[in-house]
């Protein structure tokens, strides 16, 4: 079934929504004679994918926030999601079988579907599995270096991540491979002794460089230490 949105609730119903599925916004109006043509085609096609989709319903006049947002001319419009990015969309009413072609193609093949079952299971051998079909899925990649690294398995870690591009998540995950995982908060310690060498010795200006990855940047200390770190430098 639809879900009827509005401004107050877009981001929870649709933007955190589109992490899991992809989102169907109807984007349609009371007095829109082609919005009540194409909306029961919606619902009997997204309805037909198991919750592989959700379809939510916007009133443009009840919503002008959404309105504005998505710059909206006419109505009926169409837009899908994903991951937050609108990825699709299409104007005016359309027959059934446009429908369909339409939200197959938004939907995840079969491989697709057992790589995400093989990193939701996350036991070794899935994510194996998972990153053999899908070598450069960064999701898969990043949970086997995560869990390797855990069991101590450092350089195999980085040596899987190499095969992806560089991301906050894959640097975190290679700053704890380097470290050997530093599972004990002594970072202050480190981060000060460390701090002298980092201008003349690469290995100890990298070991600095993973431990602020490995603490975050939601960590206070962080914005601090990277401060020293550029006078240090520079």
């Amino acid at each position: 079934m639809s879900i009827d949105v509005t401004d107050a609730t877009f981001q929870t119903e649709v933007i955190n929504k589109s992490a899991e599925v992809p989102v169907i916004i109807d984007l349609w109006a009371e007095w829109c004679g082609p919005c009540r043509t194409l909306g029961p085609i919606l619902e009997k096609v997204v309805d037909a994918t198991d919750g592989k989709a959700v379809l939510v319903k916007v009133d443009v006049d009840a919503n002008p926030g959404i309105a504005r947002a998505f710059q909206v001319q006419s109505i009926p419009a169409v837009y899908a999601m994903r991951d937050g990015q609108i990825v699709d969309g299409f104007l005016g009413a359309q027959p059934e079988h446009e429908v369909q072609r339409w939200v197959d193609a938004l939907l995840p093949t079969p491989a697709q579907s057992l790589v995400s079952s093989l990193i939701e299971a996350g036991d070794e051998a899935s994510l194996r599995k998972a990153v053999e079909l899908e070598p450069g899925n960064e999701s898969a990649v990043v949970a086997l270096a995560s869990l390797l690294v855990e069991q101590g398995g450092f350089d195999e870690a980085l040596a899987l991540l190499e095969r992806i591009p560089e991301t906050e998540a894959t640097r975190q995950v290679a700053a704890a491979a380097r470290l050997g995982n530093a599972p004990t908060d002594d970072f202050d310690r480190q981060l000060t002794e460390l701090l002298p060498q980092v201008k003349a010795d690469d290995e100890a200006r990298q070991k600095f460089v993973d431990i602020l990855e490995l603490m975050g940047a939601e960590d206070p200390r962080t914005a601090q230490y990277r401060k020293r770190l550029t006078q240090q430098l520079f």
